[in-house]
């Protein structure tokens, strides 16, 4: 067997490759080895055919190798495969000098070229080796740094976006900003669909909604941060950054499945302002069943290495059919320890009400943001009503009290939970 080309997990983790792991489904007649290794080769020195200038170093420095194949189901006999097509996890290491800490380089590298390679494949997994991460700032917040940011340690923070989502003025979002603010939300952001138009442009929203905050905090005592979405081309968006930080943002709000990682993280080292980065569009990575990425990788892992202090996460529970399991996998891609980097803190988006409270915060703990929309802006008592009954459903979770006794006693909740059942 070349050994060069295949190699032992054991013998590779402490070297400078980045492992994938990939889901394919073949032909029972085909040789998965033969098409790992044209896989393999086809993505890292580009081709299987032998050309003059592919040395034996080259190889050797910049081949990608085979690190392991998985059957699904693991079938050791050839009696008992009854059914024409077999499924496979493979995981292939790729040396991290070809594409060094070029994530859009990376991303072509692990899956780009699989076209020539006749490979259709999802990619589950990267598993990026302490070297490579290193080179990565990772998030410059994170969780307690979000926390100290807020001025808020033992709850979830509530944040809420300005609906309608486009359509409105500066000034009449601020009076929507303002009515929101008085109900206790801790965060306002623009919604995805508001970015640069010529009718709001971020730096005027940024002014106008700052007086609603200010105006807001001389009745309350709560200053509201405010998160404005910056998104736009790659020659605009530093340039928005610029403008909204002069006229005195909170926060930058960027979506990094429509402007790519390598973007998201140029934002996060151009700001020193917290970076709540959105997934709005990532379906279109993950929901193929044959090619793309999964899930965790494309809505969590990349986005909290590429440096993204809060990350809107979906969840099964808005409508949306995503499977429970890939939304509590992308929240532990955005939590769990991973070398140096900070964690992200997840922003649960999706299906967030008053009576949902209770089962976010016991599913994936009170390092959240809970980000509610329609039920703080539509509530039969307008905005401020629906906040004080997210900041009330909030408080009798974290108080550990009965949730359904508790809420009879608060006017605002118990409006809402006529509209929005409590889920246990």
């Amino acid at each position: 067997m070349d050994s060069v080309l295949y190699t032992l997990a054991e013998n590779i983790r402490e070297q400078n490759y980045v492992i994938a792991t990939y889901y394919i489904k073949l032909p029972k007649e085909t040789d998965v080895f033969k098409k790992a290794s044209t896989l393999a080769i086809g993505q890292t020195i580009g081709t299987w055919i032998p050309i003059p200038g592919i040395t034996d170093e080259i190889r050797e420095k910049y081949m990608g190798k085979v690190v392991n194949i998985f059957d699904v189901p693991s079938l050791d006999l050839v009696t008992q495969i009854d059914t024409n097509e077999r499924e496979y996890i493979i995981q292939i290491a790729y040396p991290a000098v070809n594409f060094s800490t070029d994530l859009p380089l990376m991303i072509t590298s692990l899956l780009g070229n699989d076209a020539s390679t006749s490979a259709q494949v999802k990619l589950l997994d990267i598993e990026f080796p302490e070297k490579y991460a290193s080179e990565f700032e990772g998030p410059s917040y994170g969780i307690e740094g979000i926390r100290k940011f807020a001025g808020i340690q033992e709850r979830p923070i509530l944040l809420n976006m300005i609906k309608p989502c486009t359509g409105l003025t500066p000034k009449e979002g601020a009076k929507i900003f303002y009515e929101t603010a008085l109900g206790g939300v801790d965060f306002i952001k623009d919604d995805e669909l508001l970015g640069n138009p010529p009718y709001s442009k971020p730096e005027e929203r940024v002014r106008e909604y700052k007086k609603a905050a200010e105006a807001a905090y001389e009745e309350t005592g709560e200053r509201v941060k405010y998160f404005v979405n910056v998104t736009s081309g790659a020659g605009e968006i530093l340039e928005n950054i610029r403008r909204v930080e002069e006229a005195g943002a909170d926060g930058i709000m960027v979506n990094f499945a429509a402007v790519g990682y390598s973007v998201l993280k140029e934002v996060t080292e151009a700001t020193k302002l917290p970076v709540l980065g959105h997934a709005a569009g990532s379906g279109m990575f993950y929901e193929g069943v044959l090619n793309g990425m999964s899930s965790p990788l494309a809505a969590g892992k990349l986005a909290r290495l590429a440096g993204a202090d809060i990350v809107m996460v979906n969840t099964p529970y808005g409508g949306y059919p995503l499977n429970h399991q890939k939304y509590m996998q992308t929240v532990a891609q955005l939590v769990l320890p991973f070398y140096h980097l900070k964690p992200s803190m997840p922003s649960i988006g999706g299906g967030v009400h008053p009576g949902m409270v209770e089962k976010y915060i016991g599913e994936v703990g009170k390092d959240i943001v809970l980000a509610a929309g329609g039920a703080v802006q539509g509530h039969p008592g307008g905005a401020a009503a629906g906040a004080r009954a997210m900041r009330q459903a909030i408080d009798i979770v974290m108080s550990g009290a009965d949730f359904e006794e508790a809420a009879k006693e608060k006017e605002e909740l118990c409006i809402a939970l006529k509209m929005w059942k409590y889920v246990k």
